[in-house]
């Protein structure tokens, strides 16, 4: 069983989807149609950047969605077909539009829109994440209960890696404290404001009132959700849960171990880079199952020699 997987915000980099673009019509079709309807040179974004352009939020979210939903077109148009998709965090659109809930023109406009309304949210109520490496959630919350100000538990990527979110002192004084404490690492994220905090409020009001305007179709195939963690295909609780998402941690150690418990035995990674690809590896440690990675022309080609082989 397989489930396809899409990365967020974090994976992208210059150069991403420029091969996929020239190899295959489907690429190309995505990469004209999102830039129509956004408006932004998304392909000179992601083909020649420059870097502090193309990672500015309100550009990247629909720049990187453009080259995950390439590579989906790409498979989907070689007959693959999954059992689960799942997202994570902004990847969490390409799954929906991969499983027919969201319309290509409507991911585009939600997912610019969801990008603008986090830049400014960043510009309102500045904020900082931190990636902790080494400590569990537990001691995580334990230091956040001691430290003054607004800093939350935001993503659970792994076992050992959790992120926390929050007002800009607040987050830098629970980074200190989880070094003390003895994380192996405490890395400060390139975003532009406290995602999947409370502090995108006023955001996440703003996008509910847009997704309630969005049409919503039954997912062809289950998405496993970031707030909930659970497959779903009913169009009106994915729109609920997608209205949360902003403001609620990535339940992503959850999700990975809820497809495997539903017997995926098979995780494609359909995007930029191998974020998701180590997370899982991390998430299954010493389980058995394999992770595949679809990105480039290459990788697609030899993606369809091995399942064929299998």
């Amino acid at each position: 069983m397989i489930a396809v997987v899409f990365p967020g915000q974090g994976a992208q980099y210059v150069g991403m989807g420029k091969d996929l673009y020239e190899a295959f019509p489907e690429a190309r079709e995505v990469f004209e149609l999102a830039e129509d309807l956004t408006g932004l040179p998304l392909r000179r974004l992601c083909f020649e950047g420059p870097e502090k352009e193309l990672t500015e939020t309100s550009r990247l979210q629909p720049a990187l969605t453009a080259v995950n939903l390439s590579v989906w077109r790409v498979l989907s148009a070689r007959g693959l077909r999954p059992a689960f998709f799942a997202g994570h965090s902004l990847g969490e659109f390409s799954a929906l539009c991969a499983a027919g809930v969201l319309s290509l023109e409507d991911t585009f406009r939600l997912t610019k829109l969801r990008g603008e309304l986090m830049s400014r949210a960043g510009e309102e109520a500045p904020g900082a994440m931190y990636a902790v490496i080494g400590l569990s959630r537990e001691s995580l919350t334990e230091i956040l209960s001691r430290v003054s100000g607004r800093v939350y538990l935001a993503n659970h990527n792994s076992p050992e890696q959790s992120v926390i979110s929050g007002e800009e002192e607040a987050a830098a004084k629970a980074a200190e404290e989880a070094r003390a404490a003895g994380a192996k690492r405490v890395v400060k994220l390139s975003v532009s404001g406290a995602f999947h905090s409370p502090l995108m409020e006023k955001a996440a009001q703003r996008f509910a009132e847009a997704l309630r305007e969005t049409p919503f179709s039954p997912a062809r195939i289950p998405v496993v959700l970031n707030v909930t963690a659970t497959p779903e295909t009913d169009p009106e609780r994915i729109r609920e849960a997608l209205s949360r998402q902003m403001l609620s941690p990535v339940r992503w150690v959850e999700s990975v171990e809820a497809m495997y418990a539903a017997g995926v035995r098979t995780f494609l990674e359909a995007g930029p880079k191998r974020v998701l690809s180590g997370l899982i590896k991390r998430i299954l440690s010493g389980k058995e199952f394999r992770v595949l990675q679809a990105e480039t022309p290459g990788e697609i080609e030899a993606l369809f020699r091995e399942m064929g082989e299998d």
